[in-house]
């Protein structure tokens, strides 16, 4: 059985940072993609960052780059996502997921974290 689980949400004021983690547990996901998604309120989840197992590349989401930034600890089988100059608009809540297809998209991902709530008030 896989877990991940994420944590370092939390209210934060506009212009202000804050790094997401997630944990992995179970198995180890060193050959697995690994991203970040989020849904907002009243609105569909979307793909926001992904990174291989490698960690020799990363895609962002254009709302997100530049201000985000996605890394990963294989040795402590953990994912994190930094979050800087953060916005109202990035209020969600943020799922960790893994998946073995390299272009990680929401249908590829194989396991879902069960989310942390980022609330930047303006």
């Amino acid at each position: 059985q896989v877990q991940l689980v994420e944590s370092g949400g939390g209210l934060v004021q506009a212009g202000g940072s804050l790094r997401l983690s997630c944990a992995t547990s179970g198995r180890t996901l060193s050959q697995y993609t690994m991203g970040w998604f989020r849904q907002a309120p009243g609105k569909e989840r979307e793909f926001v960052a992904r990174i291989p197992w490698s960690g020799s590349s990363t895609y962002y989401a254009d709302a997100v780059k530049g201000r985000f930034t996605i890394s990963r600890d294989n040795a402590k089988s953990t994912v994190y996502l930094q979050m800087n100059s953060l916005k109202p608009e990035d209020t969600a809540v943020y799922y960790c997921a893994a998946g073995r297809n390299y272009y990680l998209s929401e249908r590829t991902c194989d396991y879902w974290g069960q989310g942390t709530q980022v609330t930047v008030s303006s």
